[in-house]
């Protein structure tokens, strides 16, 4: 089943509360963590990152990131096997807050963290 935006389970009309229903799960923000620092991204290329994401976990998040137009395929028409997937001007607009929150971590984890990378 393909994911729209009606059929996501909106837990509240919260802005954050929303926000955290789309992006609350760490494979999400990762996905767009990968596209923002390398820019389009081939499946398999997702497939490479060192955490490691399942092959039915990656499929989910693309189809719900490009239905609430985070991401898009750069060649609508072509096949998914070797399609890349690029940011929308949504997606990209998470970068301040992927960065803030790099930064929040090197401060406030690098003590329980000792291999953190600390973001200037």
């Amino acid at each position: 089943m393909e994911n729209t935006g009606e059929n996501i389970d909106w837990r509240s009309i919260c802005p954050i509360s929303s926000a955290l229903d789309v992006l609350g799960d760490k494979w999400s923000l990762l996905i767009i963590r990968d596209l923002i620092i390398h820019g389009p991204r081939t499946y398999s290329q997702l497939l490479e990152s060192p955490e490691r994401i399942s092959t039915n976990i990656l499929a989910s998040r693309l189809d719900l990131l490009s239905c609430l137009k985070l991401i898009e395929r750069v060649n609508p028409d072509a096949s998914s096997r070797n399609n890349a997937y690029r940011l929308t001007e949504g997606g990209a607009a998470l970068r301040p807050v992927l960065e803030a929150l790099g930064k929040w971590a090197g401060t406030h984890l690098s003590e329980f963290h000792e291999n953190i990378v600390t973001l200037s």
